[in-house]
Parts: C-alpha cells; sequence; structure tokens
C-alpha cells in the first residue's frame, strides 16, 4: 500500500451484488473523508461479485437505513473487472467469502496484498463478517459497521493521504 505524493489513493469496497454491504461503506468513506478535507486525495468505488444486481441503484431499504442516519448511499451496481487490482491501492472485502473470490480472481502476488477484511477496521468488530443486510434486514446495524469500518480505513491511511495533500 505504498503510494507517491503525487499519487491518488483508490480504495475499493467489494460485497455479493453491490447494493447494500459495498456501496454504505463506499458512501461512509467519502463522508468520512469530506469531514477530514481529504476528498481529492482518495478515489472511493465499489462493486460486486455477482451479475444479480447490475446497473441497479442501491436497495431501497439500505438506502433509507442510509437516509435516517444522515447518509446519503447511491451509485449503480457493476461487477469486479480484473483491472481493479491493478487500478486500485486497496480492495475491501466485505466477508470472508467475498475476501476468498477476491483473492482467487487476483492475477498475482502484488493484487492478493491488496485484499483486505473491511472489519479489520471496525474498532468494535465482534466478528470478521460486515452481515449481510439483504437477507438479515440489520440495515441499521450495517449503517454504523460502514461509518465505524470507515473512521478506522481513514485512521489507518492517514499517513498516506497526508503525504498526497
Amino acid at each position: 500500500m505504498e503510494t507517491l505524493a503525487c499519487h491518488l489513493m483508490r480504495v475499493l469496497f467489494v460485497c455479493m451484488g453491490n447494493i447494500c454491504r459495498s456501496p454504505t461503506a463506499e458512501a461512509a468513506f467519502r463522508e468520512a473523508l469530506e469531514q477530514e478535507g481529504l476528498t481529492a486525495a482518495v478515489d472511493v468505488d465499489s462493486a460486486g461479485l455477482g451479475r444479480w444486481h447490475l446497473g441497479d441503484p442501491p436497495d431501497p431499504r439500505m438506502r433509507a437505513a442510509g437516509e435516517r442516519d444522515g447518509l446519503a448511499i447511491d451509485g449503480r451496481a457493476r461487477l469486479v473487472r480484473p483491472d481493479d487490482f491493478e487500478t486500485f491501492d486497496v480492495v475491501l472485502a466485505m466477508d470472508r467469502s467475498n475476501h476468498e473470490q477476491l483473492l482467487a480472481l487476483a492475477p498475482d502476488a502484488e493484487a492478493r496484498e491488496k485484499v483486505r477484511l473491511f472489519r479489520d477496521f471496525d474498532a468494535e468488530a465482534n466478528a470478521p463478517d460486515t452481515p449481510d443486510p439483504y437477507y438479515e434486514g440489520n440495515f441499521d446495524e450495517v449503517v454504523a459497521i460502514a461509518r465505524r469500518g470507515a473512521a478506522g480505513l481513514l485512521e489507518h491511511l492517514r499517513p498516506q493521504l497526508e503525504r498526497t495533500r
């Protein structure tokens, strides 16, 4: 995860369908960056591993949970692409299954080094996986997890981001 002073940091959040967890984490990280005045230093995106929702906006239940907590969740679902491993500096999986799939898709050891679990950055994590609200219905909990994870990720990346200002 070394960056050069002139390098724009790029962060990708990944879940199964790219309509619940990953766009929420993307929105929470954008919000954290904005609050710290670091939006110009980072390009943020999200993607999915499955084709079910390609081109769809985030799940309406997820968007409603975000709105209840003041978090605007938007975008359109897309698939993880092979070039994402070249383009992005950090690829964050929402759960262990996503993590394993991303490692299998990564073209080489350098690409695999970029893949991490999102909950690794959640100081209050009691499990490695971000729960999937699509099936579990715990949309508000996922918003809270996304905000904590985004804050932890920002603190982890801050030294690199400060060099790009």
